[in-house]
């Protein structure tokens, strides 16, 4: 679903998407319009991470940021990746995903359709960006551990 939607922008922005063999540290790579994507990639909820990682990138980055030794690189990096997370695992995605009984970060890749790593690395932004917590609505979304609380009034 949520690939699917990916996939509609992308034909929206009129980026083509590619398979490449691409260095093994590398997953997919954005430039001038193309996503391309290693071809090691395995699984949907791979593919599906990278392609919003990628497409982050379209709309947060400019020019060559391979040099991960520039300050300036690392903080295009992170808007990127930052935006793939807020796409792909937004708060409300992870209270919906408690209201049908997910419980663990396993179960909330499998019910998001992505990666275990994803998850990890979208919690940590999270809290890195809100704290501890985040309060929308009446539920409590924790970050650490990983839960979701929902206030009775």
């Amino acid at each position: 679903m949520k690939q699917k939607k990916l996939l509609d922008e992308i034909d929206k922005e009129e980026i083509e998407i590619v398979e490449r063999n691409l260095p093994k540290r590398l997953k997919g790579l954005y430039q001038d319009d193309v996503i391309a994507l290693s071809k090691s990639l395995e699984t949907n909820a791979q593919i599906t991470c990278t392609i919003a990682e990628e497409l982050g990138h379209h709309f947060t980055s400019a020019g060559d940021i391979l040099d991960p030794k520039k300050v300036e690189n690392r903080k295009q990096e992170r808007k990127a990746r930052a935006w793939g997370y807020e796409r792909l695992v937004g708060i409300i995605d992870l209270i919906n995903a408690y209201k049908n009984g997910v419980r663990n970060r396993y179960e909330l890749a499998e019910y998001l359709d992505v990666t275990e790593e994803f998850i990890e690395d979208t919690i940590k932004y999270y809290k890195e960006k809100y704290g501890l917590y985040y309060e929308i609505d009446n539920y409590t979304v924790y970050f650490e551990p990983l839960a979701v609380m929902e206030k009775f009034e």
